[in-house]
């Protein structure tokens, strides 16, 4: 499926993306022979808080594997930015974006491309409440490593709630870090990866959680994920902050909540993984009747 380049708001991603589903996209049988299947070594751990209302650990390992899809051909890599967006990253340079000491990044910008480099991600010097964000991102290739080693990011809203970029395509890892999951709490629906070095695109729709002013939680944050034009997230509610990305909730802790306010910054998490971004812009929701 091939995208308009006039595009036309978050709810017509949705309706294409859902067409793509039922019309474009079909599901790989899975060929591993069952012995085979039984005796693959995949990463995880067994020795984690066990999901609340769930019968698995954090990062387990024996959580069902998403069914695989095969995403249309193309989807909105190379989509234009609407007029009411912000470019991120152009392909050009950095200057929306700083590490976490403020600094200017020195990520490599080449070709039009960003990749991720050591020393820490980088964020966004703006911020956000309810938004869409287009990202392209392209892993390795050749692919090397497995597992969680294998083309390795993230989009970290606000350094408190991540979508996972990874090597899922034909690779396993704990469902709930794989490409597309939301990190350490649910997987994708699908597995809809592109091979490495092919670009792939996220869609996001994300609404930032809400406080009153004695504290108490009264929205959690939701989220809309469309993988390579699949659904993988649909309205999807945070159970808190995504583990090990945040002093608030360490890696392999169950998420939860700390109160901030509804503007967010976008980062890009550096994992020793050479990922590529492109095309990378956001836009606000806004209100319904609302000029």
């Amino acid at each position: 499926m091939k995208l308009n380049p006039k595009l036309r708001g978050p709810g017509w991603f949705l309706a294409l993306a859902l067409m793509g589903v039922a019309a474009g996209a079909s599901v790989e049988a899975q060929t591993t022979p069952k012995a085979q299947e039984q005796s693959e070594s995949i990463d995880g751990f067994r020795d984690t808080p066990m999901l609340p209302g769930k019968p698995w650990h954090l990062h387990d390992p024996d959580r069902p594997q998403p069914r695989v899809v095969t995403p249309p051909t193309t989807f909105s890599q190379g989509a234009p930015a609407p007029s009411d967006a912000e470019v991120l990253f152009d392909g050009r340079d950095l200057s929306k974006w700083q590490n976490g000491r403020g600094e200017a990044p020195h990520w490599k910008v080449q070709d039009g491309y960003l990749e991720t480099g050591r020393g820490g991600g980088i964020r966004t010097r703006g911020a956000w409440a309810d938004f869409q964000l287009h990202v392209e991102w392209a892993a390795p290739l050749p692919a090397q490593g497995s597992g969680q080693g294998r083309g390795n990011s993230g989009i970290l809203i606000n350094g408190m709630y991540e979508v996972q970029v990874l090597d899922s395509f034909r690779a396993k890892t704990y469902p709930d870090g794989q490409a597309g999951a939301i990190y350490g709490q649910v997987p994708p629906l699908v597995n809809a990866s592109k091979p490495p070095g092919e670009w792939q695109t996220y869609d996001i729709l994300f609404e930032s959680p809400r406080w009153n002013e004695a504290g108490e939680l009264i929205k959690k944050a939701c989220v809309t994920v469309i993988h390579n034009g699949v659904v993988i997230h649909h309205r999807y509610e945070f159970a808190g902050g995504t583990d090990g990305i945040s002093r608030e909730v360490p890696w392999k802790t169950l998420a939860k909540y700390t109160p901030h306010p509804p503007e967010v910054f976008i980062g890009l998490q550096d994992h020793n993984n050479p990922v590529r971004y492109r095309n990378v812009w956001i836009r606000p929701l806004g209100e319904y009747d609302k000029p």
